[in-house]
């Protein structure tokens, strides 16, 4: 899909060796992200509907048994700022090949009997997710510059897809397999071991390690120095804040309302389909417009509408409330992934951009669902944590806005 003209000034600037690869190659490496990107979640989203098991299995407390789901989120943002210096070191080809094979390694690890085997393999699963979330922005900077809105939205549709897949299948399958929960969340290694067989193509083809973000002439601000660089990290931060919380927590907001538990994991099914929708609407229509901000003040307003419709009615118009939740969440993922790259002169600086996007982003991400339980202990309702998502997405406007303008990171 062709960009507009300003929209391809503000993502063309790197150097014409790092180009577009010649077509057939580079619809195989593309073929290659987006089988990446659909690994990119259900390593940790499988584990959610087998929970119960994993507990009356293993004798596993609450506590404990959360620190599963939570914990390659904390990998997210700890170590989300390594990926750069990793990429300058051995190439960004061969360290995306090395996570997949390290992904592969942690899910396939949890097969195996005890506790230690099932929290190393969540801890490795989580480092290679992490480090593979800044990563592909990265490659795709590199390598589709004149497609990079085209290639981030297909981008977040795949990592919706690989979710609602996971969510979805996980049960099912191992039920129908008889593979016992072990099973049912190891299965997913054969989708990863395919990405990594997928990759292998790209690990034969030259990839000199990009140079570092600082060697152009001097003259680039740090990111934690520039507005725009911040502006993108609460942008990514705050929806990731607001799509955990909310994934986290609607089930159980639903049925202290009276809706059955069926229904209520019905509804969180639903937001995470309707959220391929919207990245699909964003991949369909990013190369449309100017700049970013409608689909970033789009997102925020449907979240919010949301947001107030669970506070007023939330059993009542569940169904509306999830269509604009998920609506909502898929444009603003899409627009959040697509600006760490649009607004980076070139893949170095995407690297570093997506590092401190999705470093700052996943930690504030993990603390939305412990503060919204919080708040649910502490009033013993559902009103107040609603009311202060709603209330955050005020910043997550703001920082929308000025984040969807096009501008550059280095002007």
């Amino acid at each position: 899909m062709p960009q507009t003209a300003d929209h391809s000034r503000a993502t063309t600037s790197a150097p014409r060796a790092t180009g577009n690869p010649v077509p057939a190659v580079g619809g195989l490496l593309a073929a290659g992200i987006l089988l990446i990107a659909m690994n990119l979640r259900p390593g940790v989203v499988s584990v959610s509907p087998e929970l119960d098991a994993i507990r009356a299995s293993t004798g596993l407390s609450g506590s404990r048994a959360g620190l599963l789901t939570t914990l390659p989120i904390l990998c997210f943002g700890l170590l989300a700022p390594f990926a750069a210096k990793l990429s300058r070191r051995i190439g960004i080809t061969r360290a995306l090949g090395a996570m997949m094979a390290l992904l592969t390694t942690g899910i396939a690890l949890r097969l195996a009997p005890g506790l230690p085997a099932l929290f190393a393999g969540t801890a490795l699963i989580g480092a290679a997710i992490s480090l593979s979330n800044v990563l592909v922005p990265s490659v795709i900077k590199r390598h589709f510059q004149h497609r990079t809105g085209l290639m981030m939205g297909l981008y977040s549709v795949a990592l919706f897809c690989g979710a609602a897949l996971a969510a979805g299948v996980t049960v099912p399958l191992g039920d129908a397999l008889g593979l016992g929960w072990r099973g049912a969340i190891g299965v997913w290694a054969v989708l990863s071991a395919l990405a990594l067989a997928l990759w292998v193509p790209q690990l034969r083809r030259p990839d000199t390690p990009p140079a570092t973000a600082d060697t152009d002439d001097g003259s680039r601000t740090p990111l934690r120095r520039s507005p725009l660089a911040w502006q993108i990290t609460l942008l990514m931060g705050l929806q990731s804040l607001q799509y955990y919380a909310c994934a986290a927590w609607i089930p159980a907001m639903l049925t202290s309302e009276g809706m059955s538990t069926t229904e209520a994991g019905w509804m969180l099914s639903l937001m995470s389909l309707v959220g391929i929708v919207g990245s699909l609407t964003f991949t369909v229509f990013v190369g449309r417009f100017r700049n970013q901000v409608a689909f970033s003040v789009t997102g925020t307003l449907l979240v919010l509408g949301s947001l107030v419709g669970l506070i007023v009615a939330p059993v009542g118009g569940a169904y509306a409330w999830m269509l604009m939740l998920g609506f909502g969440a898929g444009l603003l993922i899409s627009t959040a992934l697509a600006v760490i790259v649009l607004r980076s002169p070139d893949a170095a600086r995407a690297a570093e951009m997506s590092g401190m996007a999705q470093g700052v982003g996943y930690l504030l991400a993990a603390a939305g669902p412990f503060l919204l339980g919080a708040l649910h202990d502490a009033t013993g309702d559902w009103t107040v944590p609603l009311a202060l998502l709603a209330v955050l997405c005020v910043p997550m406007g703001i920082a929308g806005v000025g984040a969807g303008r096009v501008r550059r990171l280095d002007a």
